[in-house]
């Protein structure tokens, strides 16, 4: 990587590849949670 020059170009990829794996995060996360909602639904009744 020492010496590449091309740091823009590898930066901007790491943006989009971070930017992604955040969204997929949230997504999951909300998911996560209506899951565990139903659950807890299903088990009080």
């Amino acid at each position: 990587m020492a010496g590449n020059g091309n740091v823009r170009g590898e930066m901007k990829a790491h943006e989009q590849t971070y930017s992604g794996f955040l969204s997929f995060f949230k997504m999951s996360t909300i998911a996560s949670f209506v899951v565990a909602a139903i659950v807890v639904l299903l088990i009080a009744n």
